[in-house]
């Protein structure tokens, strides 16, 4: 039993390291993360929506309108000129939204057929939150076409019966990026950059963690088999070395991304050949010129990976340990990944902002959008910083490779007799 005993207390330390430690409390802070990002979005449909109101009709049914949208809702603007409204809401200064009734509403139910309602809705992001506000304006809408349909029951008002059932009529028009889509909700929208929003950043974080996996399991086989104490040996400068790997492992890490952006350009097409609007009239469609330039940010982003991994394999003892040191990879991936889920860079807060534009693999992740809604300086801006973060993470290999961490996997300090010196050892003697 103490054989076992002494077995069982050997793995566990091996296995029980702050290498995998650490990603897993990272990994628990997400999920919280998310968890709280859940609530805020059920608080924000337990909540009143908040619009403008415009009324040009002055019968009775409108006023049944307008005690219905009062009731259910947050009115921000509550004026008789629509030219007014649209420029407010342009402007974002009354929400997202601006409902309008028109002068023939009350005639047009009395006489047997729907009343029209006009809804103007103003896209500032693309992401979950922004879909949920749009919900809830069309929400009131529905909850005021239910009223009046409860009105004329109670009066007995001799209507056609598909029109006593749903007595109000909805257009939309969605305003995007400088764009006047007529007859298009946000819903029709979204549902083109949430399928990009959510495929995109799946297939980014995979790839960089598979290319950096391989970087570091390369490092960890070679440490083990005794192959980089050979490399070393040969009349090759270090600096060398460095580069010929993270070139073998970028050239793989291209195919990868033209392989990927080949699979991205066929999904695209599909998806907007499908999509029930023409994307392509309001200038949301994307080109050769812009499949290009999320290649290159993607390439960018997947050499800061491999740079990071590099440096992550000169601390691997061996290949087992190469297996956790991908955890911290994964963590950087997933966090650009999960809030691509909810909103848009746009849409984050400015401190969000700040955090995301730093981790290196989220550029690829909101090119896609980012170019379909024509910010290319966002675009270019993380082309030139992973470039910047590559290039200092290439120096910080280069110089770790000249020193003896890269065969020990551990720092070591040696003092004049040329023997190794334990630091807390030398700070106790001290004191």
């Amino acid at each position: 039993m103490s054989g076992l005993s002494r077995i069982i207390g050997k793995e566990i330390k091996e296995l029980l390291t702050p290498a995998t430690l650490i990603p897993i409390i990272i990994m628990a802070v997400i999920f919280g993360s998310l968890g709280s990002a859940f609530s805020g979005v059920t608080e924000d449909i337990d909540e009143k929506p908040e619009f403008g109101l415009v009324i040009d009709d002055t019968g009775n049914l409108s006023s049944v309108a307008r005690l219905s949208l009062v009731t259910n809702s947050v009115i921000t603007f509550d004026g008789s000129s629509l030219e007014e409204g649209l420029s407010r809401l342009k402007e974002g200064s009354i929400g997202n939204a601006l409902v309008h009734i028109p002068g023939n509403f009350t005639s047009n139910i009395e006489s047997g057929s729907q009343g029209w309602v006009e809804i103007f809705y103003h896209k500032t992001g693309t992401g979950l939150i922004d879909l949920v506000q749009s919900s809830l304006v069309l929400s009131s809408v529905t909850a005021m076409s239910q009223d009046i349909s409860l009105r004329m029951i109670s009066n007995d008002m001799t209507a056609v019966p598909e029109v006593v059932i749903s007595p109000v009529a909805v257009y939309s028009t969605t305003f995007l990026n400088g764009n006047e889509m007529s007859g298009v909700t946000p819903d029709q929208i979204d549902t083109v950059f949430q399928s990009s929003g959510f495929v995109v950043p799946i297939i980014v974080m995979l790839v960089i963690i598979m290319a950096g996996g391989m970087v570091i399991t390369s490092m960890g086989s070679e440490k083990e088999n005794k192959t980089l104490e050979t490399l070393l040996t040969l009349p090759v400068k270090r600096t060398w070395i460095v580069f010929g790997k993270l070139a073998g492992a970028t050239i793989v890490g291209l195919i990868m991304s033209m392989i990927y952006m080949v699979g991205l350009g066929y999904y695209y097409s599909s998806l907007l050949s499908s999509a029930t609007i023409d994307l392509d009239s309001y200038g949301l469609s994307l080109g050769i010129l812009d499949y290009v330039i999320i290649g290159v940010s993607l390439f960018m982003a997947l050499l800061c990976g491999l740079a990071i991994c590099m440096i992550l394999g000169i601390f691997t003892k061996n290949f087992k340990a190469a297996q956790t040191m991908t955890l911290p990879v994964t963590m950087l991936a997933m966090i650009p990944m999960l809030i691509s889920l909810f909103s848009d860079f746009g849409s984050l807060p400015s401190w969000l902002q700040v955090v995301v534009f730093a981790i290196p693999f989220s550029h690829p992740m909101f090119a896609v959008n980012n170019l379909m809604l024509g910010d290319y300086a966002i675009v270019f801006a993380g082309i030139a910083y992973t470039a910047g973060f590559a290039i200092v993470m290439m120096a910080i290999a280069v110089a770790l490779f000249k020193k003896d961490i890269l065969l020990t996997g551990r720092i070591r300090n040696v003092n004049e007799k040329g023997k190794f010196r334990n630091p807390l050892r030398s700070m106790l003697r001290k004191r």
